[in-house]
């Protein structure tokens, strides 16, 4: 009997939860958060930031990131974190000049960048980088450029790779086997070209209200 009114409760604290997490939705956060899962899409050419567990061949030889044209693949979905040894609160918005970290969120590494030629245009190379728990190193922090206090999700922003001054940018390439179709993702050095800007699609969106609403579902229960 016991262990049936627990299971109820969570059950009921559940619905709450989704119930509450729904009406956010509805509403929509404008901004982007700490704690965020997203997809990022490259404004000029249309292909998604992405990633899997395919190595580049050249250059560092660390997981590859790539841009896709594909909507569903789960594989561009991003985690939105603090720079390298700092920490940020999950729900909180990320203020434009922050230094953060994505994270992929399929393998936990983190998007990076150094020193390597990327392998079809020879700019420098964007990977993804990091052990199994999400921890990299300082090549793994971004600068997020904006124009507004706050990163809106409906701004176009760059990324400026922190330890080479470099943007995250589509180099416009197509890969052959084994990524047959996938745009090469590299650094750019000037922030004037129109490829170096992107702009948040789908996601999921941490609202600082959503973990109050379910502790106040269990404490009420």
């Amino acid at each position: 009997m016991k262990e049936n009114l627990v299971y109820f409760s969570f059950v009921i604290s559940f619905v709450i939860f989704v119930l509450w997490t729904s009406s956010v939705k509805a509403k929509g956060t404008q901004y982007v958060t700490c704690g965020s899962a997203l997809k990022l899409m490259n404004v000029n050419y249309k292909v998604r930031l992405h990633s899997h567990d395919i190595k580049y061949g050249s250059g560092s030889g660390q997981q590859s990131v790539t841009g896709t044209s594909s909507k569903e693949d789960g594989n561009s979905y991003w985690l939105v974190k603090a720079g390298t040894m700092k920490q940020c609160t999950r729900g909180v918005p990320i203020k434009c000049g922050d230094i953060i970290r994505l994270e992929h969120i399929a393998t936990k590494k983190n998007l990076h960048s150094h020193l390597e030629s990327s392998p079809l245009s020879g700019k420098q190379e964007i990977s993804a980088y990091g052990d199994s728990k999400g921890e990299g190193d300082n090549g793994d922090n971004w600068m997020l450029m904006c124009h507004t206090e706050f990163w809106r999700r409906d701004e176009p922003i760059m990324l400026k790779h922190v330890d080479t001054d470099t943007y995250l940018a589509v180099s416009g390439r197509v890969y052959g086997n084994p990524i047959n179709g996938h745009s090469e993702v590299v650094g750019e050095y000037s922030p004037s070209m129109p490829h170096v800007q992107w702009i948040t699609t789908d996601g999921v969106f941490i609202h600082p209200n959503d973990f109050k609403a379910l502790h106040h579902a269990h404490t009420e229960l």
